[in-house]
């Protein structure tokens, strides 16, 4: 008899644990489902704000003094004119499987980064555009970099970027080869000796060489924007983990 007594309340404890359980999970997921919505606005805010940027009339390069204060939230992708001199020193490459901002590169090849001075003596580092290169040969890249270097200013049109961080599997530069696997024009100017350098480089916009290479071109924004279908998902499995727990309930009911 004790034992029977028992039964409904071991079963009582079960349903309870098991709610629990589900309502942690339906609680995580909805939350994931929430955070991929907050998501969506954030993307959506960064792609107008980007958008605009990229759309608006070259201004000035920044000058000097506020060079500390710039930021890439607020300030890449600005489009700047200014003019400027390719400096003789060893410019480098890097390694590309394609663009996320240029609708006209699709395939590998090499970024041409190269110093260019300023009227007053300051350093600008440059991607001075792209070359097919898919086998990062430093002949080739010279070829493509030594027309650049008259001696003489040139007027420039370009869009303000920031270094990027390295990945916990992004190789390492081959300094030999002046290769590198990220963008980091501070990384290039410490080990090829070009000085201090801005804080920034430019993506270079214009004007095209004579021989078509380095390309530079204008960018684009492409940003991947997903988030409303990772929210359905997060949802829609929400409501899966309740209904299962709904039907496990009613099985046990009618048991």
């Amino acid at each position: 008899m004790n034992q029977l007594n028992t039964i409904p309340s071991t079963r009582q404890r079960g349903v309870f644990g098991l709610a629990v359980i589900a309502l942690i999970m339906v609680s995580v997921l909805a939350s994931l489902g929430v955070w991929q919505l907050r998501r969506k606005d954030e993307k959506h805010a960064l792609i107008a704000a980007l958008t605009e940027r990229l759309a608006k009339a070259p201004v000035a390069l920044p000058p000097a003094a506020s060079w500390p204060t710039l930021l890439p939230a607020h300030d890449e992708f600005s489009r700047v004119r200014f003019s400027a001199t390719f400096e003789a020193k060893p410019d480098a490459m890097v390694y590309s499987s394609g663009s996320a901002v240029r609708d006209d590169i699709t395939g590998p090849g090499t970024w041409a980064f190269m110093p260019a001075r300023l009227a007053d003596g300051r350093s600008v580092v440059i991607n001075a555009g792209f070359v097919q290169n898919t086998m990062q040969d430093r002949a080739q890249q010279d070829r493509a970099v030594t027309r650049l270097v008259t001696g003489a200013p040139v007027e420039l049109t370009g869009y303000l970027r920031f270094p990027e961080e390295p990945g916990t599997f992004t190789p390492k530069e081959d300094s030999g080869k002046r290769l590198w696997f990220v963008r980091d024009h501070q990384s290039m100017a410490q080990v090829l000796g070009w000085g201090e350098v801005a804080p920034f480089y430019v993506d270079l916009e214009s004007p095209q060489p004579a021989s078509g290479t380095p390309k530079p071109g204008p960018l684009h924004v492409q940003l991947k924007d997903n988030h409303l279908q990772y929210a359905i998902t997060w949802f829609g499995l929400a409501l899966v983990v309740a209904a299962a727990f709904g039907f496990w309930v009613a099985g046990q009911r009618r048991a």
